[in-house]
This record gives structure tokens, C-alpha cells and sequence, in this order.
């Protein structure tokens, strides 16, 4: 499959991420979202960020002109029919890429991949919401998008080995490493990571430490980049929350019950760093 253009719904942190990849590897972009104002936010963020790699000397100034060029934002998700691939990376609700899916099927043409960044709804269900299961998969990529190298492919039940293939190389040429994995509610990384994060969360809900003392454990003694708690500022609360929810239902397994003090901070507003106030203030 000869892809040249590629759409990509949602332009919040991972959708202007998975734009500027994109571009910044000679792909031409339509990027969707609801209202305009999202979308100029979008491209403010891709440019700070092709910035910095200008700044480390990655691209030149010619780079960072020809990429932003090469991003074209849209409001009418119709202006995406013409493209050759298509990218979800709307907010992480069932009910929300249901919408996105059956619209997509629509109006896309028969033989066009819907990939979902989906980080723990499943492939399978997604795929049948369409008359293309074998060509719906996800590439589920990791923030900030244009630094981290892992792409999780996705198979879902109906996802046909041509599909897959393109996916995987795909995300070569986009300098990332593809890591195949099957559908499962949370996939592998936030299966694992989630219900990190969330007993972490129950520590400091029990008094068993601060979310100061509970990270510097893990900075110290595990030698992680950042704590859990400050992690979990940094992917959103009520992400975290999202995927929690997702995996209990799917998997019947009362070990991914939400923390109730989540729970309390997303009913409250506090959904981390792009709220200014999670566990931490900002």
C-alpha cells in the first residue's frame, strides 16, 4: 500500500504528536478536530517542539518550515477522505471512537487501515463496528510522541497479516520500534503500568506515605525517570482513571478497581499537569 497522506483525528498531546512524526517524516497530514482553536493549539505545540529539536541540532530550521507545511488541520472530518491511512487519537471513551468509527467506514475508501492510538479499548470490538474488520488494528504510541521509540501494533481478532505488516513498517519508517502485541484490555504496557500507578495512589490515600516519599522510592530504588504519582500527573487523571475503568470491566478482576481517591481528584477537576493540579501543583 502506497501511503502518502495520512489523516489523524484528535489534535490533543498525542494527535499533534503523531502529527509532527508524521510529517517530520515527509508524510502530508490532515489533522482533525472538532474546533479550530484545538487545532491552532496543536500546531503551537508541534512548533515549540520542532524547536527544541532544532535547538539539539536533530533537524535544520528548512526541516522544521517543510514539516509544519506539510500539516494541513481541518474541522470536517469529510476533507479526510482522501487520505490513504487514518490515525484515531480522539479522547480514550468507548462511546466517543464508536462515533468515529462507523463515520470513518462510511466515508473512507474499502481498502484504507483504520489504525486507533487506543492505549486500552479493544481492537476487536472497534473492528466491529465496521464493514473492514481485517483492515482495523492499533498503533498505539507513547508521550511525548515525537521521543519515545515504542509503538504497540495492535492486532485485534479480525486484523488481517497485511495489515499488520503495513503498520509495522510504518512505524520503522517513522524511526520507532513496532512491538506486536494481541488485544487485550490494556495491551501490555498499560496493563502493567496502571495498576502501578494505582496502588501507588492507594498508599497515599492510606497514609502509608506522601506523593513526595512514595515517588523518590521509585527514583531511588528502582531507578525509574519520575515517580509514579508524578507519571501519572504527566498522562492525565482522568486518563488513568479511563484505562482503570476499561480494564476492570474487560477483565472482571476486582485488582484493577480505581483507587477511590482518583476517582475523588477526576470528580474534582485535579487531573494533573494540564489541569495544574494533581497530585502535585504546577
Amino acid at each position: 500500500m502506497n501511503i502518502q497522506k495520512v489523516g489523524i483525528i484528535g489534535a490533543g498531546t498525542m494527535g499533534n504528536g503523531i502529527a509532527h512524526v508524521f510529517a517530520r517524516s515527509g508524510y502530508s497530514v490532515v489533522l482533525c478536530d472538532i474546533e479550530q482553536r484545538f487545532l491552532d493549539r496543536a500546531l503551537e505545540t508541534v512548533s515549540k517542539n520542532l524547536d527544541r529539536e532544532v535547538n539539539k541540532n536533530k533537524i535544520t530550521i528548512d526541516d522544521k518550515t517543510s514539516t509544519l507545511k506539510r500539516i494541513e488541520t481541518v474541522t470536517d472530518r469529510g476533507r479526510m477522505a482522501n487520505c490513504d491511512f487514518i490515525v484515531e487519537a480522539a479522547t480514550e471513551r468507548f462511546e466517543i471512537k464508536t462515533e468515529i468509527f462507523r463515520d470513518l467506514d462510511r466515508m473512507m475508501k474499502p481498502e484504507i487501515i483504520l489504525a486507533s492510538n487506543t492505549s486500552s479499548i479493544s481492537i476487536t470490538k472497534l473492528a466491529a463496528l465496521t464493514k473492514r474488520p481485517q483492515n482495523v488494528i492499533g498503533m498505539h504510541f507513547f508521550n511525548p510522541v515525537p521521543v519515545m521509540k515504542l509503538v504497540e501494533v495492535i492486532r485485534g481478532l479480525a486484523t488481517s497479516q497485511e495489515t499488520f505488516t503495513t503498520v509495522r513498517d510504518l512505524a520503522t519508517k517513522l524511526e520507532k520500534t513496532p512491538v506486536e502485541v494481541n488485544d487485550a484490555p490494556g495491551f501490555v504496557s498499560n496493563r502493567v503500568l496502571m495498576p502501578l500507578l494505582n496502588e501507588a495512589m492507594f498508599a497515599v490515600m492510606e497514609g502509608v506515605a506522601t506523593p513526595e516519599a512514595v515517588d523518590e522510592v521509585f527514583k531511588l530504588g528502582m531507578a525509574h525517570p519520575m515517580g509514579p504519582l508524578t507519571l501519572a500527573d504527566f498522562i492525565g487523571l482522568d486518563v488513568c482513571l479511563d484505562i482503570m475503568r476499561v480494564m476492570e470491566n474487560g477483565l472482571g478482576d476486582p485488582k484493577y478497581r480505581p483507587c477511590p481517591l482518583l476517582i475523588k481528584m477526576v470528580d474534582a477537576g485535579w487531573l494533573g499537569r494540564k489541569s495544574g493540579r494533581g497530585f502535585y501543583k504546577y
